[in-house]
């Protein structure tokens, strides 16, 4: 492969978190092709940081909040003020879109000035939301071009609100991970726009996850992972938990954490899940992998998503998958091949399928788990994947 001459940006809201190992993998991919990636982000998480590799992307990642407002203000300034069509712009994009959006153009012209000072010939965005904004209007003001990734559900959620139709038809182009997703795109804009619309799947390294744990031995274990957030539908499958072990043995290890850790702690307790239930709090990515070693399946009971990271990890250890069927995961769940698929919202559907994965027989479990695997290495190689991207680039 040639090597690229070009150094790009890449520009997400906060990062890095726990739960965006996908965008580190994707640029150590990158710059393990030769791409040269500098990170930008808005603001910084460091609190919540567990994983050694995603504090010393913190220490990579350049946050615009951290320049203090009068070098921002500074900024937006000597980019703004020489131009009277931007100070254009930017009043009436505060007029549409309410005085945050001079927040973002004033981070944007901090950022146009690191472009810059880096020679940078292109940014990439992560997030159709306020991440995208600001790479937009900084690309704009530094003379070069943008793209973004859309995951979803909240771009789903606000498409007019988070002006979609705008940022993909002036982007020269833009990424669904999932083919779902781009067709959510394809909603909001002329059909001219669709050939800038591509499919870019998240990845995993598939080295990482060369060595497949042998199945345990004993009753269903099960395993779910994320954010303690609404979306993830987590109190639906505590509900679904002590709805199955009226009829089977079921166990759950539950990590992650958020905002509504103390809501599920004390639902497990009026469910009197006890023993059942394991809440390990956050894992590093190697405290993931062997939760997920430690169970027989992996389970997402989300309402809305992208497409789980989650579910690629576990099938990528060899462990078949139990998924609500929304959004891009029958693309990766194919019912009764690589894992089976639940209505989302159905508690009582979900423990149903619970308890027909406790009956089924360990080689059974293997062999879904076995296919589960081929599947994701096949669909979600980090290295493919992001070679897919630097070809845009």
């Amino acid at each position: 492969m040639t090597r690229p001459t070009q150094a790009i940006g890449y520009v997400v809201n906060t990062y890095p978190r726990a739960s965006h190992s996908f965008i580190r993998r994707e640029i150590a991919a990158l710059e393990r092709t030769g791409w040269q990636v500098r990170r930008f982000a808005m603001r910084g998480d460091p609190a919540g940081l567990a994983d050694p590799l995603d504090r010393e992307e913190h220490r990579r990642t350049e946050r615009v909040l951290d320049a203090g407002p009068a070098a921002i203000g500074a900024a937006s300034l000597g980019a703004i003020g020489p131009r009277p069509a931007e100070w254009r712009r930017l009043a009436q994009a505060t007029r549409r879109h309410g005085p945050r959006h001079a927040i973002y153009m004033a981070e944007a012209a901090w950022l146009a000035r690191r472009v810059r000072a880096l020679g940078l010939s292109h940014l990439h965005a992560h997030f159709g939301t306020n991440s995208t904004d600001v790479a937009r209007h900084a690309a704009r003001m530094a003379g070069i071009g943008y793209s973004f990734t859309v995951h979803g559900p909240e771009e789903f959620d606000a498409p007019l609100g988070l002006s979609l139709d705008e940022k993909l038809a002036d982007a020269r182009f833009a990424v669904a991970i999932s083919s779902f997703g781009r067709g959510q795109l394809c909603r909001w804009v002329d059909a001219s726009v669709w050939p800038r619309i591509h499919v870019v799947r998240c990845g995993i390294d598939p080295d990482a996850f060369s060595a497949v744990p042998a199945l345990p031995e004993g009753p269903l274990h099960l395993v779910a992972i994320g954010r303690f957030a609404p979306q993830k539908g987590f109190p639906m499958l505590l509900s679904a938990l002590a709805l199955a072990r009226q009829r089977a043995e079921v166990r759950l290890t539950l990590v992650g954490g958020g905002e509504m850790e103390a809501a599920l702690r004390a639902q497990a307790a009026a469910l009197g899940l006890g023993d059942a239930l394991h809440l390990p709090g956050w894992q590093d990515e190697a405290g993931v992998r062997a939760a997920i070693g430690s169970a027989h399946a992996v389970v997402s009971s989300s309402f809305a998503e992208g497409l789980p990271v989650v579910l690629m990890e576990g099938m990528a250890l060899g462990r078949p998958a139990l998924a609500t069927a929304i959004a891009g995961v029958p693309e990766l769940v194919v019912e009764g091949e690589t894992g089976w698929l639940v209505p989302s919202g159905d508690d009582a559907a979900l423990a149903e399928a619970m308890v027909a994965l406790a009956g089924r027989p360990r080689d059974e479990l293997m062999r879904v788990g076995a296919a589960a695997r081929a599947r994701v290495l096949a669909r979600h190689d980090v290295t493919r994947e992001a070679a897919k991207l630097g070809a845009l680039f």
